[in-house]
């Protein structure tokens, strides 16, 4: 299937296409989103395919490159070998090998398997483990976009297995679990009827309460931490949690995804030099798809550049995370860093405009980080995403914040 597509045969691929899947999106909309992606460089595989058993689908996943920035090829096909799913995401997947940063303290705590839930939607993560009497406080790691694993690989880096183990290292247990679109891929197709809720505020709830029953974790302790779209989404998590001891946020956006894409796409055309005709022809082509999801209604056909259901969209019509930030109580600490192009120092300003004048608000930018606050200079860019570890200043003012929160 990879051979059709690099060769532009997406007639030949969405014929293997499934009803639900042809019932999802048009030929029209394949094409569109599938050229878009090739518009970022040449393409090429990096790695082996990858194939997994989920249920009565199988998943393969096949490792890109397109320029600067490694992407996975993943194709969920039914049991009568039709195509259930196909989607292109940022990539998990690199040639180096993860090492725990200096930050770490291994002897200060111990890795245990843990579930969370025990439903159709049961998710397996990991909990560092105190040694010592406790009570502890403890903080779940909720991820950002894509079908994130529990360390929210990113090629070589591991976000959070750096933020749980730094942590851990600094007296502070963390949850951190395997994201449901990532476990359970086969179950979110286009046209399946979820939203944000589904894909990451009902677990990150779930994860507040397991921490609240173990033994160890003082259940008046317990802090929600949200990188990226898991920060745009946290305050929705505290609504849905009124326990919670507090919230960090790192990298959250505040603007609508659809802003985001454009400003990337913008920001990535630009990195090499000028913008080429062919690039400004594509960046106003993306304006239109952006201005078309700005005026989704029910009824409407779903915008290729956001290949999400239609109650996705709509119920992100007027969210404001920092306006629904502004109706919480509990402390809060947002960090961002100044070189990131994912999301920007304009929603950095956003969330000090909304929050700054709060006393128990803390907001800290860092110029030399990127949006995995991994340290570097210049400008960055994907090719950053290699390897690096989360920056130690940032491991410790995570930990300082929640030993000095409801003391």
């Amino acid at each position: 299937m990879l051979d059709l597509w690099e060769s532009g045969k997406y007639d030949a691929i969405y014929g293997m296409f499934n009803e639900e899947m042809r019932r999802a999106i048009s030929l029209d909309q394949y094409r569109q989103g599938s050229e878009q992606v090739k518009s970022m460089g040449a393409i090429k595989t990096t790695g082996a395919p990858r194939a997994a058993k989920k249920g009565a689908y199988m998943v393969v996943v096949i490792p890109l490159e397109a320029g600067t920035m490694a992407l996975d090829f993943r194709v969920t096909w039914d049991g009568n070998g039709r195509i259930a799913g196909t989607f292109i995401s940022p990539g998990r997947h690199s040639t180096a090998e993860w090492q725990p940063p200096a930050y770490v303290d291994t002897a200060r705590f111990e890795a245990r398997n843990v579930t969370i839930g025990d439903d159709e939607w049961k998710l397996p993560g990991t909990l560092t483990v105190l040694k010592g009497n406790g009570p502890f406080p403890a903080l779940v790691l909720v991820h950002g976009s894509g079908p994130n694993d529990r360390d929210e690989s990113i090629e070589g880096t591991k976000v959070f297995k750096d933020l749980a183990l730094g942590l851990s290292s600094r007296g502070i247990m963390v949850l951190r679990y395997d994201k449901r679109t990532q476990v359970y891929p086969q179950r979110f197709p286009p046209e399946a009827n979820f939203t944000m809720n589904e894909e990451t505020v009902d677990d990150a709830v779930r994860a507040a309460a397991f921490l609240r029953t173990q033994a160890a974790i003082d259940p008046r302790r317990v802090f929600v931490l949200g990188h990226s779209q898991g920060g745009y989404m946290a305050p929705r998590i505290c609504k849905r949690d009124p326990k919670l001891a507090g919230l960090i946020i790192l990298a959250g956006n505040v603007r609508p995804l659809e802003d985001l894409i454009l400003e990337q796409s913008e920001y990535l055309a630009g990195l090499q030099g000028d913008v080429t005709p062919q690039q400004r022809k594509q960046l106003e082509e993306l304006k239109k798809q952006v201005q078309e999801i700005k005026d989704f209604k029910p009824g409407h056909k779903v915008p290729s550049l956001l290949p999400v259901p239609a109650a996705y969209l709509l119920d992100l019509q007027g969210y404001n995370p920092a306006t629904a930030a502004q109706g919480l109580t509990m402390p809060m600490l947002i960090l961002q860093g100044e070189r990131d192009y994912q999301v920007s120092m304009r929603d950095f300003a956003l969330w000090k405009a909304a929050l700054g004048q709060r006393r128990n608000v803390t907001l800290r930018s860092y110029a030399n980080l990127n949006h995995l606050f991994i340290a570097g200079e210049g400008k960055s860019s994907p090719a950053e995403y290699v390897s690096g570890h989360v920056d130690a200043t940032v491991v410790e003012d995570i930990a300082r914040w929640i030993r000095s929160s409801n003391q």
